[in-house]
């Protein structure tokens, strides 16, 4: 557990601090994103009427900028790939052979609130299948009291079908409306974890550092060699136990089912992940993830009063460690769901929130900027690196695809004095375009990459199916502008007015 000295680590947002001084930096901090997303908005505005010559100089070097950029992402994204692939192929059990791996364990933990028996039993079946000694394995299943008697029928029947199959498997009940704890996934896996520690780990004196936890969404299909995989990499760690364990979201269960916007999103973020696997420095913790229980236990494990547990928890143990702490990329897959609901307006809604939610991660910012202040162990070096990328990120997130899409024209629309008779005015929106689809021509390659990711086509869907999967891509400057930019900036402008945002749980629906 942190010491008095470390007390930060534990804040959620400002008002949690109780020295009115250390509140207002807080707060600036959590303003900040939103301050520098919208300022550069408007200044794109005022300055395309003001001064559009410029502006217009500006805009083919960004968009020359974020030709080469696509193409230096595209190369890092086919590394990755090929090595997922690599990985794929091995027989990682037959690498372990060489490792003492047999004492072991593997911890798993599945939040639910109320998805379907049918999602939750398909992640069971898929842990209960791997190519890994199930004597070797802890499931728990953590429900949520509010979840009522629905999750309880469905932990029911699961622990029925499975609780005989792995070492040990308990069904954990977190209890609604724990004074200083948001309703949301790291409150959840906090009151499990507690649970199986009290309960198996520590009864049964199992060393810390010989257990390994994955937290998984509860629609996660596991591959078979994926607990060899991870194995493998925590033993040939060079810290195991100050290193989080990332595999590559696959959003894929239900990807033939879903509509093409929310399927563009998904491949998307998937293929995000795989550049960021190639560039380990970056890499940040995302949804299903691992990590050890010995940490875990220091830190004080997941903090219940944020949104963004899954990110939140690199930066505790980047702070409370003096900054000693990475993400592994495991290049392997695990595979989740894709978007999906009852109407296709539902889905449009629910694809808005989920990203909206994905992006308040951005309320990390402030927790680790104010940490990076208080804590003088950690290297100016790595501040102003993880600041930097982590500020640049965000801001591109808000604003890249508006910048492009707006800039192409404004100046020519709005922009005063004789600019618009220049002949800078008049090629400007063909300069851009050029350039825009010179970069498209990266989409080709992203969906060749997709359609090899795809799972097996259902029976009910012809062929042509597969010409709608590659023709999808036509649509992603519109779903970076809708499903980027847009529910970027509702995130990063509620945490700047305060109007904090709670736990929104994806419902899960499979066709």
């Amino acid at each position: 557990m942190e010491t008095d000295e470390k007390n930060y680590l534990r804040i959620g947002r400002a008002s949690e601090l109780a020295d009115k001084k250390e509140q207002r930096i807080y707060r600036l901090l959590e303003i900040l994103p939103a301050f520098l997303s919208w300022t550069t908005i408007i200044l794109i505005v005022l300055l395309s009427w003001l001064l559009p010559f410029w502006i217009a100089i500006f805009i083919i070097a960004f968009d020359i900028y974020w030709l080469l950029k696509t193409i230096f992402l595209s190369l890092h994204m086919r590394s990755s790939f090929n090595k997922m692939k690599a990985n794929l192929k091995r027989n990682w059990i037959e690498e372990l052979s060489k490792l003492q791996w047999q004492d072991l364990r593997h911890l798993v933990i599945l939040p639910m609130y109320q998805e379907s028996l049918e999602v939750v039993r398909a992640s069971f079946l898929s842990l209960a299948s791997i190519n890994y000694p199930l004597d070797k394995v802890i499931a728990v299943l953590a429900i949520e009291e509010r979840g009522e008697q629905t999750a309880l029928d469905t932990a029911k029947a699961i622990e029925k079908e499975f609780g005989n199959k792995f070492f040990k498997f308990l069904i954990t009940i977190h209890p609604a409306d724990i004074p200083g704890e948001i309703i949301g996934k790291g409150s959840n896996d906090t009151w499990a974890i507690k649970e199986v520690k009290e309960k198996i780990i520590d009864e049964l004196k199992i060393p810390y550092e010989k257990i390994i936890v994955s937290v998984f969404d509860v629609d996660t299909i596991v591959p078979p060699d994926f607990f060899g995989c991870l194995s493998h990499s925590y033993l040939t760690s060079e810290k195991p136990l100050r290193s989080s364990f990332q595999p590559i979201p696959l959003f894929i269960n239900n990807i033939w089912h879903a509509p093409a916007f929310a399927r563009v999103f998904s491949f998307s973020t998937t293929f995000w992940q795989m550049i960021q696997q190639s560039r380990p420095e970056r890499l940040i913790t995302f949804s299903s993830q691992s990590i050890g229980f010995k940490p875990l236990v220091e830190i004080g494990f997941w903090q219940t009063n944020v949104v963004s547990e899954d990110s939140r928890i690199f930066w505790q143990c980047l702070l409370h460690y003096d900054g000693d702490w990475r993400t592994v990329p495991l290049f392997f897959p695990i595979y989740m769901d894709a978007n999906v609901a009852e109407t296709f307006w539902q889905t449009l809604k629910n694809q808005y929130k989920q990203i909206r939610r994905w992006a308040y991660g951005v309320e990390n910012n402030a927790y680790f900027l104010y940490g990076f202040l208080k804590n003088k162990k950690i290297t100016g070096l790595k501040k102003w690196y993880f600041g930097f990328n982590m500020i640049e990120g965000a801001h591109s997130l808000a604003t890249n695809s508006l910048i492009i899409f707006l800039l192409g024209w404004l100046p020519t629309a709005i922009g005063t004095g004789i600019f618009s008779e220049t002949l800078l005015s008049h090629n400007l929106p063909y300069v851009t375009r050029l350039v825009m689809n010179i970069a498209m021509i990266g989409l080709v390659f992203t969906a060749i990459i997709a359609i090899n990711l795809l799972p097996p086509r259902p029976p009910y869907y012809g062929r042509f199916r597969y010409v709608l999967m590659v023709l999808q891509w036509v649509a992603f400057p519109i779903n970076m502008i809708f499903f980027g930019s847009i529910p970027a900036l509702d995130a990063q402008t509620r945490l700047a007015f305060g109007n904090y945002l709670g736990f929104w749980p994806t419902p899960k629906a499979r066709k």
